[in-house]
């Protein structure tokens, strides 16, 4: 794909109305540069602007996009002041962001107080969940989804005596609530430990030592970004690893496996994404962000992709760069994506994304990042609870 092709291609495939621009917006970006989520916010900032340039240079969406861009420090009351300003200062009607699922509370509420359209980028299940409201659409997968990915093989395959740590905010409780919930579900779990450290934390050696003297068969770990590195790493090093199983909802993310070498060889996680996937205009993407930042593109990068061109979409349906008259065109309104055909429900405005479990394995040459060996994949219709179930029903 040459890079004339290449993104003509892809603007192409929302479909829309004549080209030319017509409805203007400018959409905020609010990442983690700074803080505990730097390393995974550079690909969500990254995505977004691949994004908006392939909405303005497409010949079939009648969109044009100003980005402007601020930094959450991965702090709720930042990522509200910074994406105030983005609204009052810069007149962004359209918003992006947060890894932190306690950001993207906070910003679930701000958007609801400005009527502004808004994409998070935390995965806990109350943002689209008991916390849902009209205003916020989300293309990342939940953990709701994630549990269906992992649970049934983590009970099938991994053991049935767990140990619960989470890191101690918004997204730790949502992945242990909703796995050992769905790995309840018509068998005998016992849940013989749970722990909790402070998020950002960086010394886990007690917490490894409490898991290590219990029976516990496989680990859950509701963590992500720098605490799940330290985690893992310390836990390679005790020797965790070779009498317990390890499993975390994002262990497959490439800046853990990247950032773990050989500590992350055969422990076990979800996947919501890796490049390899062959789904929707995947292959596409990968390549024209390769080409366009010299790297493949992760997890958060595919989030802000796919969170601007689906909104782009509703905006091009709508005929209208109007917020309210959006928020009633996206839900439910089918379109070709990354992850396939697909759309945000419309009981809850969640994105219905396929899931697969994967286990972490040495690359060819033994050495290296880890390579994700993929098990079955489980469809978005089958890996999203129904929306009563999550404790939202925007359609009733």
């Amino acid at each position: 794909m040459t890079g004339t092709v290449g993104l003509s291609g892809l603007a192409g495939c929302l479909g829309g109305g004549a080209g030319g621009g017509g409805n203007s917006v400018t959409y905020g970006v609010v990442s983690p540069m700074t803080g505990p989520y730097g390393g995974l916010a550079e690909g969500q900032r990254n995505g977004a602007k691949l994004a908006i340039r392939h909405v303005n240079e497409s010949d079939d969406l009648d969109v044009e996009i100003e980005g402007v861009y601020e930094d959450t420090e991965a702090d709720p009351s930042t990522g509200s002041r910074k994406a105030q300003s983005l609204v009052e200062q810069d007149g962004a009607s359209f918003l992006m962001g947060a890894i932190s699922s306690s950001t993207a509370l906070a910003l679930n509420e701000f958007a609801k107080e400005q009527e502004v359209i808004y994409n998070p980028g935390g995965a806990a299940v109350p943002i689209t969940g008991s916390n849902c409201n009209e205003w916020v659409f989300r293309a990342e997968t939940n953990t709701a989804q994630m549990a269906e990915a992992v649970s049934d093989f983590t009970a099938e395959n991994l053991g049935t005596k767990v140990w619960f740590h989470i890191a101690d905010y918004a997204y730790g409780e949502s992945v242990m609530n909703r796995v050992e919930k769905r790995m309840k579900q018509g068998r005998s779990i016992d849940v013989v430990g749970r722990s909790r450290s402070k998020f950002g934390s960086s010394n886990f050696n007690s917490y490894i030592s409490q898991i290590a003297n219990s029976d516990a068969e496989v680990v859950v770990l509701g963590m992500t970004g720098g605490d799940l590195i330290n985690f893992v790493k310390q836990a390679a090093s005790q020797g965790l690893k070779d009498n317990v199983n390890l499993m975390s909802p994002t262990m497959t993310f490439s800046v853990v496996r990247n950032a773990l070498g050989k500590a992350a060889y055969g422990t076990y996680g979800g996947v919501r994404y890796v490049p390899e996937l062959d789904t929707g205009t995947n292959q596409s993407f990968v390549e024209a962000y390769q080409n366009e930042y010299d790297t493949p593109p992760d997890n958060f990068a595919r989030v802000a992709y796919m969170s601007i061109r689906m909104t782009a979409k509703g905006i091009a349906e709508a005929g209208s760069s109007d917020p309210a008259a959006v928020k009633d065109a996206l839900p439910g309104l089918e379109m070709e994506t990354i992850m396939g055909t697909n759309q945000f429900r419309d009981c809850d405005h969640q994105a219905m994304n396929p899931v697969w479990p994967g286990k972490l394995v040495a690359p060819d040459g033994g050495s290296g990042a880890a390579d994700v060996e993929l098990n079955e994949q489980i469809s978005g219709s089958d890996a999203l609870p129904a929306c009563g179930d999550l404790g939202c029903n925007l359609s009733s």
